[in-house]
């Protein structure tokens, strides 16, 4: 919110000499942050002056300027900048006439850019300064031309300061408004608070307003919503007031035009310029009607379903069942709460015109500003609750600056139907403040407190009952009240005490082994990515099923990118991602790890549609396992994905690409870090090269798979042929780890080495002859390794030779070779056993 000092201090006291810091410091003690200054930029001397005469001068290129006499001071009087009274000004324009009035930029001066004004040869003249446009002095957009005080309502004496006769000498101040504070959202908010930090005298501008006759029937207005949202209506509160016989023509006075645009608002035309005005003064967003171009009353109901309406920036929108739209006899003429129709917007010959100030429920405005993409200042005030008792003194301020400002007449009464349910009344216990807060208060600061923001305050047996005002809707309990107390009185009064950990706590066992494992990973050189969970349904169905087998998949209500409606069943489609963004900026060479959630609904299991329960209360046991019950598995995969080189080329060694190798090795780093045996069998998965993929066992189930990604699926990313790549589910390695394993003391005795070799028909995976040597040479094997895996000349067709590299030591003593060797044969015979494996002479 941008708050012009000049218009803050109509309605609260500041002192002669206050800058923007001070009101900035002021208003931080009450909890509202600061954010900006902004300022006009201007420097002068930037005069009123008068057009005695020009010439018109065609050039070469086309154009026609005008070598003009302008005065600057008075006759027998000096300039503001030393020079003449009269001077030589050069101007491209051709919108003035000669006895206008205008804006002089004199030698000196600077406009908003920076932009310096200086003398200048230009066109075969010296142009001492120059006619400013609206735009050229931050005023405005409008660039057509230069700016003519007549324009403006504005008379005043050649050679006197335009920067004050134009309202730009004002300042503002930009604080950050948090979305249960709307209030703040207004002048009259921010003057309330500023009133409250310095204890300055607030005049609320709703009682400046003359009070106005109101009824039911002023104008016919019929709210009728027939399914209410949550058991809210669409409008508890509806103003309007009839004022006619504008002239919409009138220039917008430059006071407002100052204002509006240090408030972030551009100028439009007159009419529409008061109700920007009246909302950023009140915080009561108003719509103004073409009153000629309405057919009957009004009527304010639920859109239809599927129901059409053109909005004022001229888009046509579809509509829905829950939108609040404003109707006459033809159907919407306003989307209620966010914007206007164009069939009865206000424009440059309207003349009679119908005000609107209304209440709408906050939660459907949000919902259709963000349905249609509409984001207002009215629905940012309508979301976040405005007052809803101040409609008709709106509407009657808008009727008497559109009187003053355009010359209208005001019909004596307007029509109003106010259904706003009071306010509940909140009892606050006494010390429940000091209780909650941490700090001594006293029953009288509680009160004073409470009662100066606007409170109604009885004294009830052991408490007060309070009655929150109506511009407070964020007040719904006594810890509510409790906050504001505690922001009154002072922030100052609660001690900087640093809480103090309750002992026994920490991280959870998958917690550290979780960041367990992404040290490792980070640790052995790879770069840790987040990328978003959602994914296309080719995605899902590509990386989400082993075999191709149909998937299902959560699909989003409101996608933030309609392309990837689904979120993801995999890792590997945001890891591909990073990879393809990373190459594509010169990083060639990518190893890249995720930790992250997945989202495994089972096919065809209905997993129900529990309603979200309201946030004004606690949810039931019953309405919360309904919502855990509505929740797909979500299991936490890591994805691992290489790409590039492992070894870069250099003089005397080649380059090394990644591959499968690299993949497994970052498995087996996981396996490490979690203390899980880990198994790595020959696999198939449809996204991955055929012969080049593992399947990843923890316990005797299968957690995932690793290898290569097909080449097709990796040209299609921009991504070279081979592409290494894991993914396993974390949760389940962590669950199936072993939570005592500790490490192995360091032999202190002699190894026994020896060698394995044995011929197995070529379908059996190595590590199942490896699992099976490994359990039958028993407890003295320390380390197997698979050295060789021969297919060819002396072996038989369908065949391999696999060679296993044995160490054998036993913890107390030096191993002879007999055991060894016995140890040996019999894992041999456990493995002849179980895979048919034959030691090969």
């Amino acid at each position: 919110m941008r708050v012009p000092l000049s218009w803050l201090a109509e309605y609260v006291e500041l002192v002669p000499g206050t800058t923007p810091e001070d009101v900035h410091a002021a208003l931080v003690k009450v909890g509202l942050e600061e954010e900006d200054v902004h300022t006009f930029e201007l420097q002068g001397p930037i005069v009123v002056g008068e057009v005695l005469e020009f010439v018109e001068e065609p050039q070469s290129n086309g154009k026609t300027i005008r070598w003009c006499q302008v005065r600057v001071a008075p006759d027998g009087e000096q300039a503001a900048d030393g020079g003449d009274a009269v001077h030589g000004i050069v101007c491209g324009a051709r919108n003035f006439f000669v006895g206008d009035k205008v804006v002089v930029t004199l030698p000196g001066a600077v406009l908003p850019g920076p932009f310096p004004i200086a003398a200048r040869k230009t066109y075969g003249h010296v142009s001492d300064g120059m006619i400013a446009s609206a735009r050229e002095l931050g005023l405005g957009d409008e660039h057509d031309g230069i700016l003519r005080l007549s324009t403006l309502g504005l008379d005043a004496p050649v050679g006197s300061d335009a920067i004050g006769l134009l309202g730009l000498d004002d300042a503002a101040i930009e604080i950050n408004v948090t979305p249960d504070r709307g209030y703040a959202f207004s002048i009259r908010g921010v003057a309330r608070e500023y009133a409250h930090a310095t204890g300055a005298v607030f005049r609320d501008p709703v009682e400046q307003t003359p009070a106005t006759d109101v009824s039911a029937d002023g104008f016919p207005v019929v709210i009728d919503d027939r399914a209410p949202l949550r058991g809210r209506l669409a409008s508890n509160a509806f103003a309007t007031r009839i004022v006619r016989d504008l002239d919409a023509s009138k220039p917008t006075p430059a006071w407002m035009i100052a204002r509006l645009k240090l408030a972030g608002i551009r100028s439009i035309s007159v009419l529409v310029d008061i109700t920007n005005y009246v909302m950023l003064e009140l915080g009561q967003p108003i719509h103004g009607y073409d009153l000629d171009a309405l057919r009957g009353g009004i009527v304010v109901r639920r859109a239809e379903q599927g129901e059409r309406f053109t909005t004022l920036d001229g888009k046509e929108r579809t509509l829905h069942a829950e939108d609040i739209v404003v109707t006459d006899d033809r159907g919407p003429i306003g989307l209620a709460g966010v914007m206007g129709g164009a069939e009865t917007e206000m424009g440059d010959t309207t003349a009679n015109v119908l005000i609107e100030a209304a209440h709408w429920d906050p939660v459907s405005i949000a919902r259709t500003a963000r349905r249609h993409k509409l984001p207002s200042e009215a629905a940012k005030r309508y979301e976040r609750g405005i007052d809803p008792t101040i409609g008709a003194v709106a509407v009657a301020r808008v009727a008497q600056l559109m009187v003053d400002l355009a010359g209208g007449t005001a019909d004596a009464g307007g029509s109003l139907i106010q259904t706003t349910p009071a306010r509940d009344a909140i009892v606050l216990p006494d010390g429940f403040v000091s209780q909650l807060i941490g700090v001594e208060y006293t029953n009288d600061e509680v009160h004073d407190a409470l009662a100066e923001i606007g409170g109604v305050l009885t004294r009830v047996d052991g408490g007060f009952s309070v009655v929150p005002p109506a511009w407070r809707p964020d007040l719904t309990g006594r810890e509510e009240l409790a906050e504001e107390v505690a922001r009154l009185v002072g922030y100052h009064r609660i001690p900087s005490v640093l809480p103090v950990a309750p002992p026994g706590r920490g991280l959870t066992r998958s917690q550290r082994l979780r960041r367990q494992t992404a040290d490792v990973l980070a640790g052995a050189g790879s770069t840790e990515v987040l990328s978003f969970p959602f994914a296309t349904e080719a995605e899902n169905a590509r990386f989400g099923s082993v075999d191709g087998s149909p998937v299902a998949s959560v699909r989003l209500a409101n996608a933030l990118d309609q392309s990837t409606p689904y979120l993801r069943r995999s890792l590997l489609p945001g890891l591909m991602a990073a990879a393809k963004r990373n190459r594509s900026r010169g990083l060639v060479d990518v190893d890249l790890f995720e930790l992250g959630l997945v989202f495994l609904p089972e096919l065809g299991r209905d997993y129900g549609s529990a309603e979200l329960p309201v946030g004004d209360a606690k949810p039931s046991d019953e309405t919360l396992a309904a919502l855990d019950a509505g929740i797909p598995p979500q299991p936490r995969h890591l994805g691992v994905l290489l790409v590039g080189e492992r070894i870069a080329k250099q003089p005397g060694q080649a380059a090394e690409p990644v591959g499968i190798v690299d993949a497994l090795d970052a498995v087996r780093r996981v396996a490490l870090a979690t203390g899980a045996e880990l198994e790595i069998v020959q696999g198939a998965h449809q996204a991955l090269h055929p012969g080049r993929t593992a399947e990843l066992r923890v316990g005797g189930r299968v957690v995932g798979y690793a290898g290569e990604l097909l080449p097709a699926i990796a040209e299609e990313n921009d991504l070279p042929r081979v592409v290494a790549v894991a993914e396993l589910d974390l949760d389940a390695v962590i669950a199936a780890a072993d939570p005592a394993v500790e490490a192995s003391p360091i032999g202190t005795f002699p190894a026994a080495t020896q060698d394995l070799s044995v011929l197995v028909d070529a379908a059996v995976p190595a590590a199942e002859v490896a699992a099976a040597v490994r359990e039958g040479a028993g407890e003295l094997l320390e380390h197997l390794g698979l050295v060789d895996d021969y297919r060819g000349q002396g072996v038989p067709e369908g065949s391999k030779s696999l060679t296993f590299a044995l160490r054998f030591r036993a913890p107390d003593r030096t191993l002879t070779a007999a055991e060894a060797s016995e140890a040996k044969l019999a894992g041999a015979a456990l493995a002849a056993e179980r895979t048919g494996a034959a030691i090969r002479d």
